[in-house]
């Protein structure tokens, strides 16, 4: 069955890629790229820079459009299979294999042609880009840390906004890029806990597969401990206020909150721990830094 109505398959794509998750991850790619063009000297609002982070949050919605699209595509039998996910369009037939491909082409061509307009460096890894966010499909395959390659596909935006405004990398990028990669493994674990029983009778791996739910518990709160730890990091590194401070504390006291919400014997929270909480820490730190940056520079 396919969607007639465009309005509706609209909807429906939107659905199908989870386009409101951008939130997690694009607030740290614009704390990356802000603090690239403070490094450079380069007033914020200037129309350089407003019209850098435009091609930036060009490329970030290509590419995450794109791995969605993939991810939808490699993992189309496991989803119509899963009951957590069997309702999804691709699953259902609302959206075709070719409409979703030729999405994912789409896509990874606006990432392409966004980053041809920021620099050659930029243009010259967006290839390594598309390669990196779309191999962690594969990795339930064959790994139980298949989290950790998202965490790494994800944790690479922010290294690539700093690479975006300066065509460069410093220290500063690659430890958010570091806390991102933890930050997301870490409740990338809890949310497999929706498909720990699925994935055992699938054959499909995971951390809650492999280690359980209380030993995937105590590891999803490690990572954030060690995320948290990055945040405080890049405070003192480039020499914010306590403006990022109290973003990185108000951060730190909702992760604790997240972890309280989910319990070994009581997961009923998750969906609100996995989406509200992360959707809130991202935009609090953007926040966080932006206000800093305009009471303080």
């Amino acid at each position: 069955m396919t969607t007639a109505n465009p309005v509706i398959k609209i909807v429906k794509f939107f659905e199908l890629i989870k386009f409101s998750h951008t939130v997690f991850a694009l607030p740290f790619v614009f704390i990356s790229a802000i603090l690239a063009t403070r490094a450079l000297q380069l007033p914020l609002f200037s129309n350089e820079a407003l019209i850098k982070l435009g091609w930036i949050v060009l490329a970030m919605v290509g590419g995450r459009s794109g791995a969605m699209g993939f991810n939808r595509l490699v993992d189309l039998r496991w989803d119509a299979e899963n009951p957590r996910t069997a309702n999804r369009p691709s699953a259902t037939g609302e959206i075709s294999k070719f409409s979703i491909g030729l999405m994912v082409i789409l896509s990874f061509g606006l990432l392409v042609f966004a980053a041809w307009n920021l620099n050659p460096v930029a243009f010259k890894l967006s290839p390594v880009a598309i390669v990196l966010v779309s191999f962690y499909s594969y990795t339930k395959r064959f790994t139980a840390y298949s989290h950790l390659f998202l965490g790494l596909a994800i944790g690479a935006t922010p290294v690539a906004g700093w690479i975006a405004v300066t065509g460069t990398v410093s220290l500063t990028s690659v430890i958010l890029g570091f806390s991102v990669l933890m930050w997301i493994a870490g409740f990338d674990i809890l949310y497999a806990l929706q498909d720990l029983d699925y994935d055992k009778k699938a054959g499909l791996h995971s951390i809650p597969v492999r280690f359980g739910i209380a030993t995937s518990l105590r590891l999803a709160k490690v990572m954030h401990l060690i995320a948290l730890h990055c945040w405080i990091a890049v405070k003192f590194i480039d020499d914010l206020s306590w403006i990022f401070s109290a973003g990185v504390m108000i951060s730190g006291l909702l992760l604790i909150w997240e972890h309280r919400l989910i319990k070994k014997d009581d997961l009923g929270k998750l969906n609100m721990a996995f989406f509200n909480m992360n959707a809130v820490i991202s935009v609090t730190l953007f926040l966080a830094l932006f206000f800093d940056l305009l009471v303080f520079n």
